[in-house]
């Protein structure tokens, strides 16, 4: 009986510390992938999703507004990457906010006043730190369509401005400078777009400005 007894505590000993082994491993798992849940946006210049995420000139943004930074969709653009229609919410059905016309108000979309063939400073804030491939810049054409969701059709599809980064990670604001585009007037759109080096992703950061 008490060969019994010692072998049923063994027993229970053993079932309890694989319990215990599976909840740190569990707490492990959790922790390890709620960080990489954690990226970056721009906001110069200000990015669709960073307007939302101040609750300032845009509200009601939905999921966007808390999560300004997880904008991200698979790289290689514009040859891969987000669908026509869907670039600036890189195909996340729950920022559709981003890839509208016109904010959910139904106002146009604020900008930031730039001047063509001007150097610009560009600024990233990231949550996540990631090594990074590049930084690259894409603007949309001469008497591009305003008045639907941006598509590769609406962008010169060469980037005007391209950072390379080597594999670097960012510290947590990065500044890069670049020229821009010449022969511009009006509301554009400028597309952001940091590759991450060592996945298939990649960030995506729509910005509209006034030239």
């Amino acid at each position: 009986m008490r060969i019994r007894t010692n072998q049923s505590l063994t027993s229970r000993k053993a079932r309890m510390y694989a319990a215990a082994l599976g909840l740190a491993t569990a707490g492990t798992f959790v922790l390890s992938t709620g960080g990489a849940s954690a990226h970056g946006y721009t906001d110069q210049p200000l990015s669709r999703q960073k307007m939302c995420a101040s609750g300032g000139s845009v509200a009601n943004c939905g999921d966007i507004q808390w999560e300004p930074q997880s904008v991200e969709g698979l790289k290689g653009f514009p040859a891969a990457g987000p669908a026509d229609g869907r670039i600036c919410s890189a195909n996340h059905t729950n920022f559709s906010q981003l890839d509208q016309p016109r904010t959910p108000a139904g106002t146009a979309w604020p900008t930031t006043r730039v001047s063509a063939g001007q150097s610009y400073s560009f600024r990233w804030q990231f949550t996540a730190m990631h090594a990074t491939t590049d930084f690259k810049y894409f603007i949309t054409k001469t008497g591009w369509n305003q008045n639907h969701a941006l598509t590769r059709a609406d962008l010169e599809t060469t980037p005007f401005l391209t950072v390379p980064y080597n594999g670097q990670r960012p510290p947590s604001t990065l500044s890069h400078t670049g020229t821009l585009p010449s022969g511009r007037s009006g509301h554009h759109i400028i597309l952001g777009v940091w590759t991450v080096a060592d996945t298939t992703n990649a960030f995506y950061s729509c910005a509209d400005v006034t030239f």
